[in-house]
């Protein structure tokens, strides 16, 4: 571990993948999912990652968990290059990054309990008791919301924001500095949304996490972020704080994202109170 070094630092991040041949011989094509990406993340400041469908915000997010190698590039998380450590170290690494994944329906296995679930990654480290990895694990799901005695039910037993409470839970029982969090709520329903960012939030607060957020909706990661970085085809081509990005936004693509933001205005009857506006989803034209 390096002395001062920043918490999570990306160096010219390059992922190319090949494509399949034109034709027998031909050259075999590539493409740039991430091309030469470079970000500082410092303890405590959280930065978001926006971007439609396809400009690469899931690659990074798996190259900087170590769940995928780069090209060319350098992922140095407390000084240290994760794709450089052996297996041990990497291992041991893994207790100061955690994830929360998009989808808390695929990201729990129904066969498993919620206390199996949650204390997974204490079991992998291997240096824990099971005595401990349950207190640890009861601790986790009450700081999120849960209680102690959910511990012992399946994931169909709970909607979809309590799953992703348990994601949540998950992720946070190594006690890790850096959470990455790819697209966390946009499998849930609006009202849920704005339930698991703030439930985020007090987390961030409590107990200093800091989050390396993915997300194609603007309005979540201004909620959650300190710094926001725009993605396109591959590229980071503006980055900044969220209230600059959203008042004065200097690229195209970035103002194209902030007009594609549907606004909620619906018409108030007279002497009533405006209806609370809860962040809406960004529209992703790569989605239809």
């Amino acid at each position: 571990m390096t002395v001062d070094a920043p918490l999570l630092q990306v160096e010219n991040l390059v992922r190319e993948y090949a494509m399949p041949r034109d034709r027998l011989f031909g050259p075999q094509p590539k493409v740039h999912a991430v091309n030469g990406v470079s970000f500082t993340i410092e303890a405590g400041h959280s930065l978001g990652i926006v971007g439609e469908s396809g400009s690469g915000k899931s690659t990074i997010a798996r190259l900087v968990m170590a769940l995928d190698r780069p090209t060319s590039g350098r992922v140095l998380l407390l000084g240290r290059d994760l794709h450089a450590l052996p297996r041990e170290a990497l291992r041991q690494a893994r207790r100061d990054i955690q994830m929360v994944f998009q989808d808390p329906y695929g990201s729990l296995d129904p066969r498993q309990t919620i206390e199996r679930i949650v204390t997974e990654p204490l079991a992998a480290q291997g240096d824990t008791s099971r005595a401990e990895q349950h207190r640890r694990a009861a601790d986790v799901v009450v700081s999120v919301g849960l209680r102690p005695n959910d511990l012992g039910k399946y994931p169909h037993e709970f909607s979809g924001g309590q799953r992703q409470r348990i994601a949540i839970a998950r992720a946070l029982i190594t006690r890790p500095r850096l959470i990455v969090a790819d697209e966390p709520v946009s499998a849930l329903d609006v009202s849920v949304q704005a339930q698991v960012l703030n439930l985020m939030q007090d987390l961030q607060a409590q107990f200093g996490i800091t989050y390396m957020l993915i997300s194609h909706d603007l309005a979540v990661v201004k909620h959650l972020c300190d710094d926001v970085a725009v993605l396109w085809q591959g590229r980071i081509v503006e980055q900044g704080p969220p209230e600059r990005l959203f008042q004065a936004a200097e690229h195209p693509y970035t103002r194209a994202l902030l007009e594609a933001v549907p606004k909620a205005e619906p018409a108030r009857r007279s002497g009533t109170a405006p209806a609370q506006q809860i962040p809406l989803a960004m529209a992703d034209p790569s989605r239809g």
